[in-house]
């Protein structure tokens, strides 16, 4: 998704030739041997998990930012005078927000690579920042509409700059596992978290403190960040080290300099190739399906959970939205069975008849299925059969557990398979999920709260219960078919093939 294009290897060397035709004496900048120590990859784990960490804890606090406000509704309904007789017009600044992270995922985000790592996340988390005050200060129910807007847009830049650095320092899938599940953990444990928070502050302060604590919280996370976050992207350490030399009157370039397309190429092909995949490729399509349900689904919780909990209880926001951490403490205790699904994938390279000691791509989806089954599904079931006032609080609150975990595990088996299946494309394959988990977040908690007044609680959760296990059957067909469905798949295809090049040059390595 983030990253400008560059020429393909075919004809990368007929480039660089090319240009050193018109440049004496050119010096290509590369790292000095594979123990080069600005190169990320050999930082030390310490350091590599320090700049982890900060990344994803600043995921997790701006993500909250997304639903924090929804436990406000009552106060902002009041000061606002806005209605929610008929429509939940209340949840309109979190779908403008999910909107800015749609857009400025889709536009802004394959620009960022040359800007670099380090700048993206700095520039993006104080204009962040900035974007706080007018929620706090907010003097009438528009500006908290258009400001969450540009808000969402810098949450989504964030959590995906987080990603990025995961990819940039950590050097194998192997490595990357624990970082990029604990990640998975941080961006949906960060949208869920965000109504316990809420609920925490409005108790003893009004409303406009959430955005004051906000303010307080990254005045202090925004200097740690600027200390520690160093830049990680390899073609931004390598561009400085040749502007350095060419500051010495030394013809130094790297190749990625050499090779890259203008930025407005580069914008067009990241905003074309992934709405081309999302059209031909149902693989991309339905797994685009599956994970926006599945975010969509937590940001739902925040309308339905408080409809449920006051029906049932008597419940008011507050005790609603702490209600909620349920979902967070499922989706911790969700990550560790995506260790044990990156297991099952590189287990599966025992298996793989097509290219002999490569993972099945498929194999990323195992555990994904059976978290779909058991705790997305199961979970929605236990929400629903245990809405009745005669049984405690705890039985509903066991399935938004269920289905906490479930989000963990279905979300992460889809992203690793998604960037498996599609390595050649896996920004464009990424970019179709992104925008249809913005989007369903966006749009399906607008309907929670006339389709829960409709059908009842039992039946609306049942309704969701039984659209998750209709969603499974795609990944089921996958599974079955899926030598076959990446055989006719030209982007799954080209995939295929660069694996059985690099398996064959490894062997090759073996054998010398």
């Amino acid at each position: 998704m983030h990253g400008g294009a560059s020429a393909g290897p075919a004809n990368a060397d007929e480039l660089i030739a090319e240009f050193a035709g018109t440049v004496d004496n050119l010096v290509i900048v590369d790292w000095d041997g594979p123990h080069d120590q600005e190169n990320p990859f050999n930082w030390s784990k310490a350091r590599k998990w320090l700049v982890t960490f900060v990344a994803l804890f600043t995921t997790f606090l701006v993500l909250a930012n997304g639903t924090i406000i929804t436990v406000a509704h009552l106060d902002l309904n009041k000061v606002f005078s806005v209605s929610e007789a008929s429509f939940a017009n209340s949840y309109w600044p979190v779908t403008t927000w999910a909107l800015g992270g749609a857009f400025f995922s889709l536009i802004i985000l394959p620009t960022m690579e040359d800007f670099g790592i380090r700048r993206t996340f700095l520039l993006t988390h104080f204009v962040f920042i900035l974007f706080l005050i007018p929620q706090a200060v907010a003097q009438n129910f528009a500006t908290l509409v258009v400001t969450r807007f540009f808000a969402g847009g810098c949450v989504a830049v964030l959590g995906n700059s987080a990603a990025s650095v995961i990819g940039n320092i950590w050097g194998s899938e192997r490595e990357r596992t624990k970082p990029v599940g604990l990640w998975m953990v941080a961006y949906l444990g960060g949208s869920s978290i965000g109504p316990v928070l809420g609920a925490s502050i409005i108790q003893f302060l009004s409303w406009r403190w959430i955005s004051y604590m906000q303010l307080i919280w990254h005045a202090v996370l925004f200097p740690v960040a600027f200390l520690t976050m160093q830049e990680s992207r390899d073609v931004v350490i390598l561009k400085q080290r040749a502007k350095k030399l060419r500051a010495k009157g030394v013809n130094a370039y790297t190749r990625h300099e050499i090779l890259s397309k203008p930025v407005l190429e580069v914008l067009a092909t990241s905003i074309q190739r992934p709405l081309k995949m999302l059209v031909t490729e149902y693989v991309v399509f339905f797994c685009m399906l599956w994970s926006a349900f599945t975010v969509g689904t937590l940001y739902l919780f925040t309308q339905s959970v408080e409809q449920v909990y006051e029906a049932l209880y008597g419940w008011d926001p507050v005790q609603s939205g702490y209600v909620q951490g349920a979902i967070v403490v499922g989706q911790v205790l969700g990550w560790p069975l995506t260790l044990v699904s990156a297991r099952l994938y590189f287990s599966s390279a025992k298996r793989n008849t097509q290219i002999p000691g490569v993972p099945i791509p498929e194999a990323r989806l195992y555990m994904s299925l059976a978290g779909a089954i058991l705790g997305l599904t199961g979970g929605m079931f236990v929400y629903a059969w245990t809405s009745y006032p005669e049984l405690p609080w705890i039985a509903p609150s066991i399935g938004l557990g269920m289905v906490g975990a479930g989000s963990v595990i279905v979300v992460t088996g889809i992203m690793d398979y998604v960037v498996d299946a599609y390595s050649n494309y896996a920004g464009s394959a990424m970019a179709c999920v992104v925008l249809g988990e913005n989007t369903f977040s966006a749009f399906l908690p607008l309907a929670t709260m006339n389709m829960y007044r409709a059908m009842g609680l039992q039946w609306a959760s049942s309704l969701l219960g039984f659209i998750s296990l209709a969603l499974t059957l795609a990944p089921v067909c996958f599974l079955i078919w899926g030598p076959k469905i990446r055989e006719r798949s030209p982007f799954m295809k080209a995939a295929t093939v660069q694996k059985a090049a690099e398996a064959l040059k490894e062997g090759g390595k073996a054998e010398c």
